[in-house]
């Protein structure tokens, strides 16, 4: 997710990393933290593949600054991605998240809809944190209040989610 995230924040403007990484942390870093030592790897991988190039400019007050912008095979990578997320970026809320971001990047309507259709089917199928034997449990099966609590707020999620969905896809026609 991290290299989707990269490609999505410089599809919109070339930055500088630290700006990128504040950019990045306010999308994910609640979850999963950015550390440099992740991302400046990435960074030079994403480079080498020729998906992005750095130039130097200088600096306001100090140093100059590496300035990070995306290519035309960066932004077609990007799109790609979008049009092609993994299963787990479907299933797993945060990297869901982060295709959702950046998914108006996907020029295509039906191509935005067929990842909209995707989340829409995974989350319409019977699941819950909580099972006895093979069948899901309900909120209002469980004792616990805590648990309870878990399962009344991601129903109310998945059911603001649904919603969603229902009427994008229908905007888009799809």
């Amino acid at each position: 997710m991290l290299e989707l995230a990269i490609l999505g924040f410089l599809y919109d403007a070339p930055l500088h990393g630290y700006e990128l990484r504040k950019r990045i942390t306010a999308l994910t870093g609640h979850v999963r933290p950015v550390a440099e030592s992740t991302l400046y790897p990435t960074i030079k991988r994403l480079e080498k593949s020729g998906f992005l190039v750095r130039t130097t400019e200088p600096g306001a007050v100090a140093a100059p600054r590496h300035v990070l912008s995306l290519t035309d095979e960066g932004r077609s990578e990007l799109r790609r991605q979008l049009a092609e997320p993994a299963q787990r970026d479907i299933t797993d809320e945060n990297r869901w998240f982060t295709v959702l971001a950046f998914l108006r990047h996907l020029d295509d309507a039906a191509a935005q809809a067929a990842v909209l259709r995707r989340r829409l089917t995974f989350l319409e199928e019977p699941a819950s944190f909580f099972y006895e034997g093979d069948r899901p449990l309900r909120a209002e099966e469980l004792a616990d209040p805590f648990r309870r609590g878990v399962l009344t707020i991601a129903r109310a999620t998945s059911r603001a989610e649904l919603t969603w969905l229902r009427d994008t896809l229908a905007s888009l026609g799809g």
